[in-house]
């Protein structure tokens, strides 16, 4: 690596180290007040205000998201290679920020800032990104769908958790409605009269238990009773359930939501109701890593004294709407650990650690290895070339 590289590596780290407390209470006022998918209001306002406090260039409410923004920095002439560092900012119902997302917003703060403030002036763009309503919907998918990442060379993120690993597993996934219309009827004065809705829709749980005996490695589903009737002295004329469906591949998701809707009409045929199948919100892809630039990650990340491996085999680790992007672009989606192994995320102890004292140490360092990776790839075509490389030869082996 060239000289000028380095330099600008440690200016960055520079930048870092004298934005630790600014961030910090970003991460921390996030922390209090958690807003869930497509209502992070208060979070868009705090992160696009401190962006725009430092030169970057905001558009708010892109991809049709109220809550999702692109702040831009760079050549006027917009031509040069583009990095576009992603943050997260939704937190779950009752649970807060249980998945660690103030501190994938503040670590993409920090690092789009110390980028700026390592580089001035430069020959190509970077994007800092607000991405809402990951836990839930989705937003990436539709940021995705309406083209902010064309154009754009690597996408970077880290997510906290109790893994010190390289890259995420993590699957691909769907949450589909099911939906059966039955007749009404008293279940007592003319029970032949009636289509019991709801019996049908039990039995395709009954029948789901026995397709997940089968299910391959990674392939997961899983559902609740929406709506499962008013009375009980009336034959339920409908009933719904929501089937959360994963797959360890794009493509094995699809075959299971082909499985659940064979299921589904099998059991309606079987019981004389009648059936429908329909996704809701968009799909998640598998995370497709990208290992030239999470080894630059590792690498930086190492400086701080954090040491990353392999994932362990077979183990998976949910899913995010990150799978969509690194489909597109070269991506890297570390875990770094802010408790030990005896935790698990979407938990109140989770949710406390990620305002406790390590959170704030792994915030600083994943910060620091994000804005390093980002200037590696602004400023070095071999990385650029490697990454891309890599996901082209990714998506022609279908992984």
């Amino acid at each position: 690596m060239s000289q000028t590289a380095e330099s600008v590596h440690a200016r960055a780290r520079e930048a870092v180290s004298a934005l630790e407390d600014r961030l910090w209470n970003v991460s921390l006022a996030l922390h209090r007040e958690p807003e869930t998918a497509y209502e992070e209001h208060r979070a868009a306002r705090l992160l696009t205000g401190e962006l725009e406090r430092d030169g970057f260039e905001l558009e708010r409410g892109v991809a049709g998201l109220p809550t999702a923004f692109v702040a831009r920095t760079g050549s006027v002439s917009g031509g040069g290679p583009c990095v576009a560092v992603l943050m997260e900012y939704d937190a779950l119902p009752s649970l807060g920020h249980a998945c660690g997302h103030n501190l994938i917003a503040s670590a993409g703060l920090g690092a789009a800032l110390a980028v700026r403030a390592a580089l001035g002036d430069f020959e190509g763009s970077l994007l800092a990104v607000g991405t809402p309503a990951e836990e839930r919907g989705g937003g990436k998918v539709a940021q995705v769908a309406a083209g902010l990442f064309d154009g754009v060379d690597a996408a970077l993120m880290f997510h906290p958790g109790v893994h010190d690993w390289t890259w995420a597993p993590l699957t691909a996934s769907a949450q589909v409605r099911v939906g059966f219309h039955g007749r009404a009827a008293h279940p007592t004065g003319s029970p032949t009269e009636g289509i019991d809705a709801l019996g049908a829709l039990i039995q395709l749980f009954n029948t789901l238990g026995v397709l997940s005996r089968r299910l391959p490695a990674g392939s997961h589903v899983h559902g609740i009773v929406t709506d499962g009737g008013r009375a009980t002295n009336v034959v339920p004329a409908y009933a719904e359930g929501m089937f959360g469906l994963r797959g360890a591949t794009t493509s094995a998701l699809e075959d299971l939501v082909d499985e659940l809707r064979s299921c589904a009409r099998g059991v309606a045929s079987a019981t004389r109701t009648g059936v429908e199948v329909a996704d809701v919100g968009g799909r998640y892809e598998h995370f497709r890593d990208n290992e030239v630039l999470s080894g630059l990650f590792a690498g930086h990340l190492g400086r701080a004294g954090i040491r990353l491996s392999e994932p362990e085999p077979g183990v998976y680790l949910g899913s995010s709407d990150f799978g969509n992007v690194s489909t597109l672009v070269p991506g890297t989606h570390p875990w770094v650990a802010i408790m030990g192994t005896e935790g698990s995320g979407h938990t109140y102890e989770f949710a406390e650690a990620a305002a406790g004292p390590r959170a704030r140490r792994v915030m600083t360092a994943a910060a620091e290895a994000l804005a390093c990776t980002a200037i590696d790839v602004l400023l070095r075509s071999d990385v650029r070339d490697r990454a891309w490389a890599r996901l082209r030869a990714k998506a022609a082996e279908g992984l």
